[in-house]
């Protein structure tokens, strides 16, 4: 397939050299800047890259990358060339995709999103299953969320999609509010001290686990509205993530304030009440990148998980 649609701008060179998978490889390769990792998403070997790499230098006169202790480096030209390059290739997908009915059953590729384990756990579980069914073609790969990497990993393309709050959103990302989550208090049953429900002083006088992202903290949304009602608990334990705090909580007297999707599959080991104070709940958003904003499989994942959330 010619791109000279593609090579709007770039002046003095042959494009008839061109063609689409030569142009799919660079933008890869300026995503990735390490040859072996780009190997791996284009599905190639790295002496077959390595060709394609020697033929686009050719073709631009330009080295594109240049190699380093810790990969490679983008030239000034490769750098000024990377945004337009893709606008190009999404405009190209959006084409093919709008003359074509999108069927993900024949879909292909690689879906990198990033969350917090509580995420993973509540949303993309069940996401799992439903791709598995509906889209067997395409791979899923969760990460942890790093939101001070995010717009750098989205724009190299190494993050597809991130789920977060939306209040601490990257700028330059799209988003889209899609999720609210309550807190609910839990505690295991046979608790010696809760029987179904839990007043303000019982529960400032229990042991507290609390979840602390950052590691180490022992004070959240719970302690805050505590603090202005005058009252405290008392806070045990601190963990970094929330999928372990229910297993804690079943095997000890602990209790804990946790989302409530996480421990929808715990009812029958866990109490599940409503906390004694009003602890303000939370929304979560779906974050991506321009570069992914018409790409139909792209668009598909965001829409089903989208939907798959309106029924959890």
């Amino acid at each position: 397939m010619k791109s000279n649609i593609l090579c709007a701008g770039i002046h003095g060179m042959d494009t008839s050299r061109l063609d689409f998978n030569l142009l799919v490889t660079l933008d890869t390769l300026l995503a990735e800047r390490n040859v072996t990792r780009a190997a791996r998403r284009l599905n190639m070997s790295q002496p077959a890259l390595s060709t394609r790499l020697a033929r686009l230098r050719d073709i631009f006169d330009d080295p594109l990358l240049i190699p380093t202790q810790r990969g490679m480096v983008p030239t000034q030209n490769a750098l000024e060339l990377q945004p337009r390059l893709h606008v190009a290739l999404e405009a190209v997908r959006q084409v093919v995709a709008t003359d074509s009915a999108f069927d993900p059953s024949r879909a292909k590729g690689t879906i990198r999103i990033a969350a917090s384990d509580y995420t993973q756990s509540a949303l993309l579980l069940p996401l799992v299953h439903i791709l598995r069914r509906e889209a067997p073609g395409l791979r899923i790969a969760w990460l942890n969320l790093d939101l001070t990497a995010l717009h750098s990993q989205m724009e190299r393309g190494v993050v597809d999609l991130a789920i977060d709050r939306p209040q601490v959103v990257p700028g330059q990302l799209r988003m889209r509010a899609f999720c609210r989550e309550e807190y609910v208090l839990i505690a295991r049953n046979g608790h010696p001290h809760i029987k179904g429900t839990i007043d303000l002083d019982l529960f400032c006088c229990l042991d507290h686990i609390i979840v602390s992202p950052d590691g180490g903290g022992f004070a959240g949304p719970t302690d805050t509205v505590l603090e202005a009602m005058g009252r405290s608990r008392r806070v045990v334990l601190s963990t970094p993530g929330f999928l372990i705090v229910p297993r804690i909580v079943v095997n000890s007297d602990m209790i804990a304030v946790v989302p409530a999707r996480i421990v929808r599959e715990e009812r029958g080991r866990l109490q599940v009440l409503n906390p004694p104070i009003g602890v303000p709940g939370f929304e979560l958003a779906l974050l991506w990148h321009d570069r992914t904003t018409t790409h139909p499989v792209q668009r598909w994942v965001r829409e089903r998980l989208g939907l798959l959330v309106e029924n959890i």
